[in-house]
């Protein structure tokens, strides 16, 4: 490894590194603008410059230039100094001085590099220049006359998010960043150009105006809409919920996040349960807690175990998933269902259903077979290290599928759709055993159906064959589209020995139903003398069916558990405080079980979490997700030859509305509204 001096401090740093590079490990600050980690190295903001001793008598870019043995860095120097000066005094020449009504005031990285390093005054007396906005749809506000052109944008969409419609036109001052042709970027990752602009071009078209992060409370926690554990920061004020941003987790999201997790927001302000209601004579009335649990209370009396069911719907957290397994277990009742689509997953071994290569192993495998999913619509940030590893393959890593024919943002080679090219893969077969870690990808879209079941075996005995298994590399994987199902799976929320599942509960199974956050059931199915008690925090499907109805809180609204794809246990933080007399769902069953006289064993959240230890041991094991292989190649129950005819049909229908929050958001609807068009043209 090359050693390099930096202001008096040698390091060695890894072959191929810039002096950039060198720099930060030597912990020397750099400024930059056009330079990021996790995108390709342009060189055009220039502010990144150092001396190099026995190099050109020049100030040099440090992003651009590479470490060589014996090299030696001076990052403060009176000529590196004047450089960015005068660098800086040339950014600012054309920007507007508008930092007072600006939404990257306070949080700009031209605001503090400008106070770093720039001048104390200017010499520019001529007329500013001025851009026109350009429109990139409901979500990226452009204030293009801020732009500094440090591309990142453009790098950010052709490399990460695999749409490249960003662009530059023109040359020197008359330069303009934009889409060509005036259009809404078609990316789910296009909310990340806000984070990465360095100015205020880019900013966030829904947050416009509405605060400053000096006013903000700052909380850590976790995504939950969908299922790949973003790490996220929740900024609130008072009571309200205004921004939610990515946290960095390389193993998870890297730094970015899907836009449905960060703009759907507005949806926890509106369609909210704030009460509990009753329903009396066909109508619904507003009641108090006591009357609502009197009112459960009276319907439950004296029904037996096997006619009581419940149902855990995809935004639960474990506390409030195991609260309630406990109340069930109280009653007798072994009519238990986490699985709300009906999905065939086995249950008896903990890698038949997960993510077993993990997200960040990805980047290791070298060959990929997608069976029933669109990863881009399901998992927006897995689709990205999917690319990011095709990418870094020279695009040469064989990608096969089997399904309906989607726009990926990566070369598909689509086999078919139909589930009986599991059982003969042509030609495609060689790709995947020459490869020397294949794994496959399984989608909800495959298990929902009827053959769920064999599907999954299926797919589990493709893998056998064609070397996905072994003692060091596990490429079976599970990709799953709610926050709540590995949680649900691990905790055992799933019918015991004599219990119902899910379609057995339905159409007059069970008598009495609990609905947990339950809102993608289609209310039709629920039996017409079914008593229907729904906990949840939006007025969705499941509240519009309910006999009772029990205000929860969202996940921004309470502390939980939760537990993503590949099994990875993570914790979400209470960052506001929910509304009215909603209350966190594990309290409101715990309250419910003392006024019943079946009091259950915890009092405190800890209490309640040791509990989940007891259970099941891997909530003990916060925020990892080890690698194994594997040992023992028996595959799930289920006959892979009775896989069935019909075609795949994916599970998502719409990537901006899948759940209660998204689907109470203006913002949300609006991006429904606006892409529309562009799935219908992509279907066609």
């Amino acid at each position: 490894m090359p050693k390099v001096t930096v202001d008096g401090i040698t390091v060695e740093v890894p072959a191929g590194s810039n002096v950039l590079q060198a720099c930060e490990l030597a912990g020397k600050e750099i400024p930059r603008f056009c330079y990021h980690e996790r995108l390709s190295v342009a060189g055009n903001c220039r502010m990144c410059l150092v001396e190099i001793e026995k190099a050109p008598p020049k100030p040099i870019s440090s992003c651009s230039y590479p470490v060589a043995d014996g090299m030696v860095v001076h990052t403060d120097s009176p000529m590196v100094r004047a450089a960015r000066r005068g660098v800086m005094e040339f950014l600012l020449i054309n920007h507007p001085l508008d930092c007072p009504i600006c939404d990257q005031g306070g949080e700009c990285d031209l605001q503090d590099q400008a106070v770093g390093y720039g001048m104390d005054h200017t010499r520019y007396g001529e007329n500013k220049r001025a851009v026109k906005d350009k429109y990139l749809g409901p979500l990226v506000k452009t204030v293009m006359t801020r732009c500094i052109h440090c591309t990142r944008c453009i790098r950010f969409a052709a490399e990460v998010a695999g749409t490249p419609e960003l662009g530059a036109t023109a040359r020197g001052e008359s330069m303009e960043v934009g889409t060509y042709i005036e259009h809404a970027l078609t990316s789910e990752l296009s909310g990340n150009l806000i984070d990465i602009c360095p100015v205020g071009a880019l900013t966030s078209k829904p947050y416009a105006f509405v605060a400053r992060p000096w006013e903000l409370r700052k909380t850590d926690s976790i995504d939950v809409l969908d299922a790949t554990g973003a790490n996220i920061r929740i900024d609130a004020r008072g009571p309200e919920v205004l921004r939610i941003l990515p946290r960095v987790n390389d193993d998870v999201n890297e730094e970015w996040l899907g836009d449905k997790s960060r703009f759907a927001i507005d949806g926890l302000r509106r369609k909210r349960l704030d009460s509990c209601w009753v329903r009396r004579d066909g109508k619904l009335h507003r009641a108090s807690w006591a009357e609502a649990f009197d009112a459960i209370a009276a319907r439950i009396d004296g029904v037996h175990g096997d006619r009581i069911g419940a149902v855990a719907g995809d935004l639960c957290d474990a506390e409030s998933m195991l609260a309630l397994r406990d109340l069930m277990a109280t009653l007798g009742s072994q009519n238990l269902d986490c699985r709300q689509d009906g999905a065939a997953l086995d249950a008896s071994r903990r890698d038949f259903y997960l993510f077993n290569t993990t997200i960040a192993g990805i980047e290791e495998a070298d060959a990929i077979l997608l069976v029933g999913t669109n990863p881009r619509h399901e998992a927006p940030l897995i689709n990205a290290r999917i690319r990011k590893r095709w990418l870094a393959t020279g695009a040469h890593m064989p990608i096969l599928g089997i399904g309906p024919e989607v726009p990926l943002t990566y070369d598909v080679r689509w086999l078919g759709n139909t589930p009986r090219l599991l059982n003969d893969l042509g030609d495609a077969a060689g790709l995947l055993r020459d490869a020397k870690r294949p794994m496959l990808v399984l989608g909800q879209g495959a298990l929902r159906r009827p053959d769920g079941a064999a599907i999954l075996a299926a797919a589990w005995r493709v893998a056998t064959d064609h070397g996905m298994l072994t003692g060091d590399w596990h490429g079976f994987n599970v990709l799953h589209t709610a926050a709540a199902r590995v949680g649900g799976m691990d905790l055992g929320f799933l019918p015991g020995p004599r219990g119902k599942p899910l379609a057995g509960m339905l159409d007059g199974g069970v008598e009495v139903l609990w609905l947990l956050g339950a809102d993608e059931i289609a209310p039709e199915r629920i039996g017409r003398n079914t008593f229907v008690i729904y906990q949840g925090h939006h007025g969705d499907r499941g509240a519009s069916r309910a006999d009772v109805i029990l205000p929860g809180a969202a996940y921004t609204e309470k502390n939980g558990t939760y537990v993503n794809t590949e099994g990875r246990v993570q914790r979400g933080f209470f960052a506001t405080y929910p509304p009215g007399q909603a209350r966190e769902d594990w309290k409101i069953l715990r309250a419910f079980s003392d006024r019943i006289g079946r009091r259950l064993p915890y009092d405190t959240i800890e209490a309640l979490r040791a509990r989940l230890e007891q259970i099941n041991p891997v909530f003990a094991r916060l925020d990892a997700s080890p690698r194994f292989g594997i040992s023992d190649p028996a595959g799930p129950a289920g006959d892979p030859a009775a896989v069935g005819d019909a075609a795949f049909a994916l599970p998502i229908e719409s990537y901006y509305q899948t759940d209660p929050i998204s689907r109470a958001s203006p913002t949300m609807a609006e991006c429904t509204t606006t892409y529309r068009p562009v799935a219908a043209v992509a279907a066609e």
